[in-house]
């Protein structure tokens, strides 16, 4: 795949991860936590997804000028989007099957719902009502996936960011 083709899908993929962060923030900011089944720190939840996809919406929308100096890699490196598209895949995969964990569990597992909130986002759907395996399979388990797929380019960002730069060999 050539460089251009990676840019611009990563940074549709990007922007679409940060819109779904930012949108799975929004039943949080309208429930304030009272009608949540049990009392959680929504505030935090909130704060979490909101920056999150902010960041990736921010990742997506920055000059590519912009983004190799914050990652301090060559404007031109295929790493520079490469990287964090492969770390979302990563945690997307991951989340996805924590979601479709979350929704197969027994409700005889009695598992904590502030852990259960903070790895699956869209946990508090299967604690109101209890949806289908369709509506979970296609819809919340892919928006969880794309909620920490957007983590995923944060940490990806923040990795290149922190380590060294290489050596370059003469």
């Amino acid at each position: 795949m050539s460089g251009r083709a990676i840019r611009t899908s990563s940074r549709i993929v990007f922007f679409l991860c940060g819109l779904t962060s930012l949108f799975t923030a929004f039943p949080f900011v309208m429930l304030r936590g009272a009608e949540l089944p049990v009392q959680s720190e929504w505030v935090i939840f909130v704060a979490a997804l909101t920056l999150v996809g902010l960041f990736s919406l921010a990742f997506a929308v920055l000059p590519r000028s912009w983004i190799a100096k914050l990652c301090r890699q060559d404007r031109d490196d295929a790493q520079l989007f490469l990287a964090p598209l492969k770390w979302l895949g990563v945690f997307a995969a991951m989340a996805y099957v924590v979601a479709l964990v979350a929704f197969l569990a027994p409700h005889e597992w009695n598992l904590n719902p502030q852990l259960m909130f903070s790895i699956c986002p869209l946990y508090f759907v299967k604690m109101t009502f209890d949806p289908s395996p369709v509506t979970t399979f296609f819809l919340l388990a892919p928006m969880n996936a794309a909620v920490y797929g957007s983590l995923g380019v944060i940490l990806a960002c923040a990795w290149s960011a922190l380590r060294r730069p290489q050596q370059t060999k003469r």
